[in-house]
Parts: structure tokens; C-alpha cells; sequence
């Protein structure tokens, strides 16, 4: 089950239904059956308490993700967004929200099943397998 949540703002996700099925069929694309991925988005100021308060990060970032999965090929996490940073995001790569947004939402979901982009290769990797999944939205 994919679901989403607000915290500390209003927000909706465009086309939840649509947008529900295309993040599960991406996880089965990659060998993978979602459990439940929960989408949590928030502010700046509330993805930051939790990027110092779980990571030890003091900066500002798109997304965090946290694997719960406890079964082999078996998807279970929270998957942190700030909107604010999505939009500043797209104003910063030229594009529109809802297409930045949804990089973003996948790039939460090749975390959990294994992407890195702790590297400039690994990160070239992973948008090339973003851009992939964009396409079939």
C-alpha cells in the first residue's frame, strides 16, 4: 500500500491514483512488492529537525528515506519530502513541480530498493533510471 501524509503543511499529491500505481509498478519493475511506503510531506524547517535530529545532517534536503522493510523483496519505509525544496528544485532545473515532485517521489523509491547516489557515477545511474521511470508516468 502506498499512502500520503502531511505534517506540517497543506498538500496534495496530483493524481494520487495514478501516481499510487506508477510507484508500484516501478517497485515490481525493479523485483520488488510494496508493503507500505508512506509519503510524508512537510517544510524545510521540518525535514531539517529530522535530517539533524536521525542523521546528524544541519542542511537543508529534498528527501529522506527510511528503509523498515523486514522481508527480502518486500518494500516497507517512510519517505520524508519537502515541498519547499521541490520547488525551489524546479525553479532551480527549469522544469514544473509536479514533474520535479515526481523525481523526487521515485528517487525515494530507488532508495529502498537499493540506488545509491553517494557518488558522481552512482548518482548518473540513478537519474538515468529516474528519467526512465518519468517516462512511463
Amino acid at each position: 500500500m502506498v499512502s500520503f501524509f502531511s505534517e506540517d503543511i497543506d498538500f496534495k499529491v496530483v493524481n494520487p491514483i495514478k501516481t499510487k500505481k506508477w510507484i508500484k509498478n516501478a517497485s515490481f519493475s525493479e523485483g520488488y512488492e510494496v508493503s507500505q511506503l508512506n509519503y510524508i510531506f512537510c517544510s524545510d524547517e521540518y525535514l531539517l529537525e529530522i535530517n539533524k535530529q536521525y542523521l546528524d545532517h544541519d542542511y537543508f534536503t529534498d528527501i529522506i528515506t527510511f528503509d523498515n522493510s523486514e522481508e527480502d523483496k518486500e518494500l516497507e519505509g517512510d519517505i520524508y519530502i519537502s515541498v519547499d525544496r521541490v520547488r525551489d528544485n524546479a525553479e532551480t532545473f527549469h522544469t514544473d513541480f509536479d514533474s520535479e515532485m515526481r523525481r523526487v517521489l521515485i528517487h525515494g523509491l530507488l532508495h529502498l530498493v537499493g540506488y545509491e547516489d553517494s557518488s558522481e557515477a552512482l548518482k548518473t545511474a540513478m537519474r538515468a533510471k529516474e528519467d526512465e521511470y518519468l517516462r512511463l508516468f
